[in-house]
């Protein structure tokens, strides 16, 4: 195990890292050991303990595109941050005239718990209406998106998101580093819309929250935890019967129940835990919940490619225990049939349940691109409540295969930098009823174009697989050879290059303009562009593309490096001249 280390010497902890008595790539996709799981002790302790330096910048207060996320063992996820973002989410709310409950929901990471009740003193603090579940359970991330959007629908008209006042609507906040390793915290708004906060409100949020932390804490007006679970401001909510009841809306459950489809749902000890459960019941499903089973060191978990435990439920190493339970077995002898695999479809969902993995028989582990491209094309064939001008969403570093399926439907493609928050306005209007992320998070509307959620919906995209294999009597991956067949077969890789602060500055700047070069591996260069196409909103980088390849580059915001994302229909060697010219590219310009 290697350590953690902090500058003041403190005792050392097991953070859950991989440690150093084998290479981490020998142990991704084995399972956790005693030495790799995290001291729940030592984490709930430092979440109290430790207090963060305000002119440290690794631990002040800083909103990604999933809001803030940090560990408490790095004095990056503490009581004292926690407390700061709530109560600027008060002052937020109240700046904007939202005057609803605000609905609150945790996701089964140790620092969940102690996240919510630091949130819940300080909300009681202000006097703030506040719901959490009624089951005292954990809610995944959709559920939240979902009961927003019901609660808001319920208020009388002229009070509504798009009118200048918000009296009567209801926000959120959920508690959860989603996919991160179980030493890890996080915590987000998402504002009436139901969506994630776009980067004017998290920007406010995460300034207000540092000038608190900077000032002592002085401004941050909070109450005991016994008194604040007694305050007439607290109130619950049953988000499971809510989402489960709904269901129906967005979901032909009558076609999966009447085609029997065997389903095998892992919540991969996340907040779906309960909500499989019920959702098979209710609806009369052949559904197994595959393992119950809820623990905050995760240590059932198979390593993921750095020997990290994380909860990707897109990584084949995190998913290879329930990969392997689908794969056939042998047959016993000389002229024996394999055994078939358990389940016709098995599904896994992140901790947040905000993204989906989908393992079938035939292909294992689904690729999350080419689920996306099935899941457009079966949804827009099926579909027919939808409005008929509705675009396809997708982010820019989406497979490219979804450009040629959403032409073959005779859709517009809505292409958008990364991040969910860009597919919010359309799901609400009704514009765009599908948005995707490469990094299997998706959402789409009910069958009559109404918004189901305007989060990331990973029981939902899983629930879509088993209606895919209903009505269609084949499975995702087989659906996806078809699409293969019609459209191409891409390969795709993500990769890091090395960049200074300064460089990648620079790669954020760019321009079409910087871009010398008229070919890419051998194509004349059709597009170079640092804006969207979708919405015009900046991509924070590049992106570059011909008739069978593109590449984007984006800066880490957390790593010393580059991101390159590549795709070639042109098979795997071009791809990889392809990567090898983004990077020179790239490099002449931020050199």
């Amino acid at each position: 195990m290697t350590p953690e280390h902090t500058e003041n010497a403190e005792p050392t902890v097991n953070d859950g890292s991989a440690g150093n008595h084998a290479p981490a790539a020998e142990r991704a996709g084995t399972r956790a050991l005693p030495r790799d799981l995290v001291d729940v002790e030592a984490l709930l302790a430092a979440y109290t303990e430790r207090h963060p330096d305000p002119a440290d910048p690794a631990q002040r207060v800083s909103f990604g595109t999933s809001g803030h996320r940090g560990s408490s063992l790095k004095t990056s996820f503490n009581e004292d941050h926690i407390a700061a973002i709530t109560q600027a989410i008060v002052e937020y709310r109240a700046d904007q005239g939202v005057t609803g409950p605000l609905l609150m929901g945790r996701d089964t990471h140790a620092l969940s718990g102690p996240a919510q009740d630091t949130a819940l003193e300080v909300l009681m603090g202000n006097g703030v209406h506040t719901l959490i579940d009624s089951r005292d359970g954990f809610t995944p991330t959709p559920a939240v998106s979902h009961a927003i959007l019901a609660l808001n629908a319920e208020v009388p008209a002229g009070v509504g998101p798009s009118d200048a006042g918000r009296a009567g609507q209801a926000d959120g906040i959920i508690i959860t580093p989603s996919h991160n390793p179980p030493a890890d915290g996080g915590f987000k708004y998402n504002p009436t819309h139901g969506g994630p906060a776009d980067t004017d409100a998290t920007n406010w949020i995460a300034n207000r929250a540092n000038e608190l932390l900077a000032g002592g804490m002085t401004e941050v007006r909070r109450i005991p935890l016994a008194e604040a679970k007694q305050h007439e401001a607290l109130g619950t909510y049953d988000f499971l019967d809510r989402y489960v009841s709904d269901l129906p809306q967005v979901i032909d459950l009558n076609a999966i129940r009447q085609a029997r489809v065997r389903i095998g749902a892992d919540p991969m000890g996340g907040a779906s835990v309960d909500y499989w459960g019920e959702i098979g019941t209710r609806h009369g499903l052949d559904l197994t919940v595959v393992n119950p089973e809820v623990d905050p060191q995760w240590g059932f978990m198979t390593l993921d490619w750095d020997g990290k435990i994380r909860m990707d439920c897109s990584s084949p190493n995190a998913m290879a225990s329930l990969i392997e339970r689908m794969a056939p077995a042998e047959g016993a002898g000389e002229g024996e049939s394999a055994e078939p695999a358990p389940f016709d479809l098995a599904t896994g969902n992140d901790a947040d349940a905000d993204r989906h993995g989908i393992v079938t028989p035939d292909g294992g582990l689904m690729n999350p691109n080419h689920f996306l491209a099935v899941a457009i094309d079966y949804l827009y064939r099926h579909r027919h409540g939808w409005p008929a001008g509705a675009g396809v969403g997708k982010t820019l570093v989406s497979s490219s295969m979804i450009d040629r399926v959403a032409a073959g439907l005779g859709r517009d493609l809505v292409e958008v930098p990364v991040g969910f928050k860009w597919f919010v306005p359309g799901l609400l209007a009704g514009t765009g009823v599908f948005g995707g992320e490469e990094s299997a998070g998706a959402s789409f509307a009910c069958f009559d174009g109404a918004a189901w959620s305007t989060d990331k919906d990973g029981l939902l995209l899983c629930l879509l697989a088993a209606e895919i294999r209903a009505v269609t009597g084949r499975s995702p991956s087989q659906y996806y050879a078809g699409l293969v067949e019609e459209y191409g077969d891409p390969v795709y890789a993500r990769i890091d290059a090395p960049a200074s602060p300064e460089q990648k500055a620079k790669l954020k700047r760019m321009s079409p303009a910087d871009v010398t070069a008229d070919t890419l591996a051998g194509e004349p260069i059709t597009a170079t562009m640092t804006e969207a196409p979708g919405n015009g909103a900046s991509i924070g980088g590049l992106k570059v593309t011909t008739e069978n390849a593109w590449f984007a580059a984006r800066p880490s915001g957390t790593e010393d490096v580059y991101k390159i994302y590549a795709e070639s229909f042109r098979g795997a060697e071009h791809l990889a001249q392809v990567q090898a010219e983004a990077k020179a590219i790239v490099d002449a310009v931020i050199a």
